[in-house]
């Protein structure tokens, strides 16, 4: 029997590369985003903190998911490595811009909210994907469950539910039964895509 062929070895993204992807991610939160705060909806992770404060301040999301991820910055070049928090440095900015800018291009004037929870968290989930897969985070939760990941091999996914069931659990005094159950749905979404595309050894692009 001739010897099994050694698999390729891996091929790190350019720089170009790394910018397309991100500036993909971006736009595919800055989208989820839109849908769910039209739908009157939470979801996991940082992006869920950003919508639940939505509610509370007269603030878009997209700025606020810039703005608590302020610390997590400093975290994630010291945890992960320079190039690391550089990136996640201008992914935050990137999808700041593209939030503040998308209601422009796009008017919602009606969205099931159902359809919101499912499409919005997981064009979320792709997002979170394509960043991570090219070196960067989106903060927040996201940045320990890639450290996590990274060191302990404990997939990002599961891991990040953790931080959202908190999430959600303190949104419940906002939202109704029916805007909590769908809040969840969302939050599932978002995870599925990460449980399912980010394990260790299935990618071998980075």
């Amino acid at each position: 029997m001739p010897p099994a062929s050694a698999p390729p070895a891996p091929r790190p993204h350019n720089l170009a590369e790394d910018g397309y992807a991100i500036a993909i991610g971006c736009a595919f939160i800055a989208m989820g985003l839109m849908l769910l705060k039209a739908a009157n909806l939470v979801t996991g992770g940082m992006a869920g903190i950003a919508l639940l404060l939505s509610y509370l301040v007269p603030y878009p999301p997209a700025t606020l998911f810039l703005l608590i991820n302020i610390p997590f910055f400093l975290f994630a070049g010291r945890a992960m490595g320079i190039a690391f928090g550089l990136k996640t440095l201008f992914a935050n900015l990137a999808i700041m811009a593209m939030g503040l800018m998308m209601p422009s291009a796009l008017h919602l004037a009606q969205v099931s909210p159902l359809f919101a929870a499912l499409f919005g968290g997981s064009i979320i989930g792709f997002g979170i994907l394509a960043i991570a897969r090219h070196g960067a985070g989106v903060g927040g939760l996201g940045v320990i469950a890639l450290l996590l990941q990274k060191r302990r091999g404990w997939n990002a996914g599961r891991t990040q539910m953790l931080g959202d069931a908190l999430i959600l659990l303190v949104s419940l005094p906002l939202l109704n039964a029916d805007r909590f159950a769908l809040s969840i749905l969302s939050a599932a979404a978002i995870n599925a895509v990460l449980i399912v595309n980010h394990r260790p050894g299935r990618y071998i692009g980075y």
